[in-house]
């Protein structure tokens, strides 16, 4: 019997947290996959209030969706407890809102790529309710770095449950180095969708435009329900305090959904292609 897969929906009883769960209801009417709601509090005595409010989300939900969602009250930092959670529920993905990168709340652009970055599995960052229920245009940034292979088996994920058509960004580079890296990484992408009959599409950015700018430029053009990135290695503190290229697309005005994938430090000295978008 094949093994069930938990969606892992971090709520801090907010709008966008409910938007969220919307999202993680319809992937898991795709894949058949169960769904956690995990709060964290900042110390024990906040336990059974937020326990008993997380359990009345979980019966309405049932209500409504016929599916209840497990409940996961855990008490610590939001940038650690959700990773833990993921691994505690044996989630193999986060779906997660954000509230923009000028947000005042917890998990505003920069602190969800913080949380992202402190987890092993992938993360979905959502803004607003689903506007579609499958996710069937999927953009997917293609740049110089070197990332390793691991997005494949996300690739495979989409494209087996919602028969998705990826339309892979790249943007041409003056530099020769740059150039050789970022055709390799194309090549490889194009055979790899390829040999698995994944429908995708090719385009250009323009050149004078920062690339991250024009890949969500793109994502709007062609109504994209999905923007698939990974996040850079090595993370450092500048980059959240002065925004890292993937805090910009997490937080796309335009509000598309972004899958983000961290590079594991296994594989680290791996090849493959970027889905950066740097």
């Amino acid at each position: 019997m094949e093994k069930r897969h938990t969606i892992l929906v971090p709520h801090d009883f907010t709008e966008v947290a409910d938007y969220a769960l919307q999202h993680a209801l319809l992937v898991a009417k795709n894949t058949g996959d169960d769904i956690a709601i995990v709060h964290i509090i900042d110390n024990d005595s906040q336990y059974d209030p937020a326990f008993e409010k997380c359990n009345e989300i979980a019966e309405n939900t049932f209500t409504k969706h016929f599916l209840k969602p497990k409940v996961v009250v855990k008490t610590g930092s939001i940038f650690t407890a959700i990773g833990e959670a993921a691994k505690d529920t044996n989630a193999d993905l986060v779906i997660m809102g954000t509230h923009g990168i000028k947000g005042v709340q917890k998990l505003t652009g920069s602190w969800a790529l913080k949380v992202i970055v402190h987890s092993e599995v992938p993360f979905i960052i959502v803004q607003g309710p689903p506007k579609s229920k499958k996710f069937k245009k999927i953009v997917f940034p293609i740049d110089f770095k070197v990332e390793n292979k691991e997005k494949n088996q996300w690739v495979n994920y989409l494209a087996k449950n919602y028969q998705s058509k990826f339309f892979l960004i790249t943007q041409d580079s003056k530099d020769k180095v740059f150039k050789r890296r970022i055709n390799s990484n194309m090549l490889f992408a194009k055979k790899y969708l390829t040999s698995r009959n994944v429908e995708f599409e090719i385009h250009t950015a323009p050149a004078k435009t920062k690339f991250w700018k024009g890949t969500i430029s793109y994502a709007k053009e062609i109504n994209a329900d999905l923007i698939l990135i990974m996040t850079t290695r090595d993370i450092g503190i500048a980059d959240y305090a002065f925004g890292a290229n993937e805090q910009n697309i997490l937080a796309n005005p335009e509000g598309i959904p972004v899958m983000c994938i961290n590079p594991s430090a296994s594989l680290r000295k791996g090849g493959g292609f970027s889905a950066m978008g740097g």
